[in-house]
């Protein structure tokens, strides 16, 4: 659950969670064009899927979405922080307001970001999961 080094280029994994394709192929998009050692390690259209990709793709940072049927993302961060307590997240939803942001830090998400401000998405990936152990 970290950046890896690959011949001195760093390289960070994400796990991309959101039920919607489009919006996991805008954030891929985005991650491939940042092309800074950014890359998408695995990708889940639900919390379940994703907990059971968790260990098998270990990410450095997780992408996840808020909004999805059956486990939200507050729920899915939460048995994804049981199962690795120092996992990074970014919680990514259209729908953050302040009580959802405070929510989600007690629920130990690293940090939200709205959708519409996916073009910070990559920059704040790469910050997160080289700072991860």
């Amino acid at each position: 659950m970290s950046a890896t080094s690959d011949g001195g280029h760093v390289r960070v994994g994400a796990l991309v969670v959101d039920d919607e394709e489009d919006l996991r192929l805008l954030v891929r998009l985005g991650i491939v064009a940042h092309n800074q050692g950014l890359h998408v390690a695995g990708e889940a259209s639900s919390g379940l899927e994703a907990l059971e990709q968790l260990t098998s793709v270990d990410p450095a940072v997780v992408v996840l979405d808020q909004m999805m049927p059956g486990m939200d993302g507050l729920e899915t961060a939460a048995r994804m922080l049981e199962l690795r307590p120092e996992q990074p997240i970014v919680l990514f939803s259209a729908f953050i307001d302040d009580e959802l942001e405070r929510e989600a830090r007690q629920a130990g998400v690293t940090t939200c970001l709205r959708k519409d401000q996916v073009r910070q998405l990559p920059k704040l990936l790469l910050e997160i999961g080289t700072r991860a152990p």
